[in-house]
């Protein structure tokens, strides 16, 4: 039987060859930033499988995911510090927030435009005039 120890276990930047210290503040801030994304990894997951359709599916995994991984991210920015791996792990959370925003968007079209309707009780957002149905509005020449 493994004895059983009070310990902590030193980071990977306190031991030999390490460029910085990781004080007790970042090492909190550093496992707070990890345990949130991994609480909006699982949601994002547990929404992927559980909703009923690719719009509700999109949804879970574009908005849980991104902040997910942004919080992981950023994680690993307060680790690394602001130069080197820090600076890549910023550039990473502005990428997650270009682009998943803008893939989401793109399957959303996708899936309409294939013919994938939304849920029987909702109906895609029409202009003010059509009452809230949706139809096909063509330009005028007024």
């Amino acid at each position: 039987m493994i004895p059983l120890s009070l310990e902590l276990l030193p980071l990977a930047a306190e031991s030999e060859g390490a460029t910085h210290a990781v004080g007790p503040i970042e090492t909190a801030l550093v496992s707070v930033l990890v345990v949130v994304g991994t609480f909006f990894l699982i949601v994002g997951t547990v929404g992927l499988l559980r909703l009923p359709n690719v719009y509700n599916r999109m949804h879970a995994t574009s908005k849980a995911t991104t902040l997910g991984a942004a919080s992981i991210a950023l994680a690993g920015f307060v680790f690394y510090g602001p130069g080197g791996d820090g600076l890549m792990s910023l550039v990473t959370v502005v990428f997650l927030f270009l682009t998943a925003p803008t893939g989401a968007h793109m399957i959303s079209r996708a899936a309409q435009r294939m013919g994938i309707d939304f849920l029987s009780e909702v109906t895609w957002p029409a202009g003010p005039d059509t009452g809230g149905e949706d139809t096909d509005v063509t330009p005028t020449d007024d």
